[in-house]
């Protein structure tokens, strides 16, 4: 993905990471490119997740339909009575803006405003442009209003380790990142994951499933015969099928679903559940986000079987056999964030 020369910052509210919680309804997939979402399906499904306590959902402005102001104001109504746990996240596109106290302060009344609560539960801060050290100008500042109560907590989104240390050593107390983190995406486990557990800072892993990569959707599938497989015909598809090349290729990654679907079969669950289930386990990731498609798909009774799943040894090893013989993506493509900073 081609770097810009804009910094940007997202704002993205939640609430504590309880049991369910640990999986958070991601919403990229509202956002266009996946197929028209209907407003009122949307809402059905919305509260068919609540229903089923998988309650906590990213809600972006990056990630909104023209009607999701209408959506968010139908989730925040239920978050009023703790039926769904607030969420929200904006963008702001800020090249060369001064990072002054002012400006940040004013950015967030704009967020509390919109979710119409006194105190955000969590901002997750994202910057493009690490040669421009305004982002530890605008993270003092939100670490004032945490301070003054207007912030619960601070996090971040696509900091690589070499920032997040440096933030962490100028007091900021993070208590997250959100990073690409999958099977075949392991970069946060090389070096992020110690960092992380000499500070205590969680991961928040998104792209766990691959956009639907990793899924019996595609397995046993040849790509290189066009109409011979499913089509990559949605923004997150192609993206992770970029990952899939870089890191083995398409046959290695068809060993990968087999062995995937064995350890599934075996524990009469799907192929996502294991994926999700195993990033879970791994060193310092306190949550994984699952993309959702409203009104279109639905994966809550494989989402919900993620709770109850426990990976063996023998499981273990056998997704240990196949993902070692993929490439280093941190040689290949640089550490946690870097394929969204590379021009």
């Amino acid at each position: 993905m081609a770097g810009t020369a804009n910094n940007s910052w997202n704002l993205f509210t939640f609430s504590s990471i309880k049991r369910r919680a640990k999986v958070v309804n991601g919403m990229w997939q509202t956002s266009g490119g996946w197929g028209r979402i209907d407003r009122d399906n949307a809402v059905e499904a919305m509260l068919r997740y609540a229903d089923a306590g998988l309650n906590t959902f990213d809600l972006a402005d990056i990630c909104k339909p023209p009607h999701m102001d209408d959506l968010l104001k139908i989730f925040m109504a239920f978050s009023l009575i703790e039926y769904v746990e607030s969420a929200h996240r904006s963008i702001w596109k800020m090249s060369g803006v001064k990072m002054t106290s002012s400006f940040v302060h004013e950015n967030i009344n704009v967020s509390r405003k919109r979710m119409d609560v006194a105190s955000l539960d969590m901002l997750q801060f994202h910057w493009w442009d690490y040669s421009n050290p305004g982002y530890l100008d605008a993270l003092k500042h939100l670490t004032d209003l945490k301070e003054e109560g207007k912030i619960k907590t601070v996090a971040l989104t696509n900091f690589d380790t070499e920032r997040l240390q440096k933030i962490l050593e100028n007091g900021i107390p993070v208590v997250s990142n959100q990073v690409q983190h999958s099977m075949v995406d392991m970069r946060p486990q090389q070096k992020m994951a110690e960092l992380c557990q000499l500070t205590g800072v969680k991961l928040i892993a998104y792209g766990t499933v691959m956009g639907g990569l990793l899924s019996e959707k595609f397995l046993d599938t040849n790509l290189t015969i066009p109409f011979a497989g499913p089509p990559l015909n949605t923004p997150s598809l192609q993206k992770y099928k970029r990952m899939v090349d870089a890191w083995g290729g398409w046959n290695l990654f068809q060993v990968l679903l087999q062995t995937l679907k064995r350890v599934a079969s075996k524990h009469g669950v799907s192929i996502p559940t294991v994926a999700v289930r195993y990033i879970l386990d791994q060193q310092a990731v306190a949550g994984s986000m699952v993309g959702v498609r409203l009104g279109l798909a639905e994966h809550i009774k494989d989402t919900n079987a993620i709770f109850s799943l426990v990976l063996d040894e023998e499981d273990i090893s056998s997704i240990l056999e196949v993902s070692k013989k993929g490439k280093d993506l941190m040689k290949i493509i640089g550490d946690c964030g870097d394929e969204y900073r590379r021009v």
